[in-house]
């Protein structure tokens, strides 16, 4: 694992991008400690349905609330 002060990062950002790609860790450093590491990017692939099955809800949360449909419909009995 490489570190790198924030002048060098800023100096050679490109260099270090390429080896960041090639699957090297870099530790960029102020003041000697450590502020931050450059590392690969993981894809994460997207997966529907993970959760098929496992979420649970009263089938109510579908119903048609009354105060707010009367919100975007301009009933009047919501304003009271």
């Amino acid at each position: 694992m490489t570190s790198v002060n924030i002048h060098e990062a800023k100096t050679h950002l490109s260099r270090l991008l390429e080896r960041v790609a090639k699957g090297e860790r870099i530790v960029i450093s102020k003041a000697g400690k450590p502020i931050a590491d450059l590392v690969p990017h993981r894809g994460t692939p997207v997966t529907f349905g993970g959760l098929k099955g496992r979420l649970h809800y009263d089938d109510s949360v579908f119903d048609v609330d009354p105060d707010i449909q009367g919100m975007f419909y301009g009933d009047a009995d919501a304003s009271a």
